[in-house]
């Protein structure tokens, strides 16, 4: 790990627009830690959802901060609430939905490796309507597909309501 202590106040750090929906804060680069970790704060609106996916070399832990989550962990859903924490290892397939109004979560990966990932699928982010910007679910495939070591994805979200969401608004 870096040498240099990393303090950010709160809303302090870069502002993305991530392609999965939602906006990220990053709190801690990959850069800034040696390749320790990515911490980032994740604000998302009501049926935010990712698509059924691993990380084949990196931990996830999900810290919710406000709002509620439903974190789906092969196979199995739980709900995470304020203070609540879900801690998914590596290669393990999970996917979650924001079943509140919104959300706020520290999102950590160990080691950092992931980070290309969510660069390449993101892009700054200056409105506070970027938050309940609509998903590109082609743009996250595609960073997905340039970045393999970084995350599979595996399939569609798991839950039954976001997909029926999604194929109404494909139709």
């Amino acid at each position: 790990m870096s040498d240099a202590a990393i303090i950010r106040a709160a809303g302090e750090g870069e502002r993305l627009w991530f392609a999965g929906g939602g906006v990220h804060v990053w709190k801690a680069t990959a850069e800034e830690t040696g390749g320790a970790f990515l911490l980032f704060e994740d604000r998302m609106p009501k049926g935010k959802t990712t698509p059924l996916h691993t990380h084949p070399h990196e931990d996830e832990t999900f810290i919710v901060l406000e709002g509620e989550i439903l974190v789906h962990v092969e196979g199995v859903e739980h709900p995470v609430g304020p203070g609540g924490v879900a801690v998914v290892p590596r290669g393990t397939r999970h996917a979650f939905l924001v079943i509140s109004e919104m959300a706020r979560i520290l999102a950590l990966q160990t080691p950092g490796s992931g980070e290309a990932f969510y660069r390449d699928a993101s892009e700054p982010s200056t409105d506070e309507t970027d938050a309940v910007r609509p998903a590109d679910f082609d743009r996250l495939r595609a960073a997905a597909e340039r970045n393999p070591s970084c995350i599979e994805i595996l399939g569609p979200p798991p839950f039954e309501a976001a997909n029926e969401v999604a194929a109404r608004a494909e139709a």
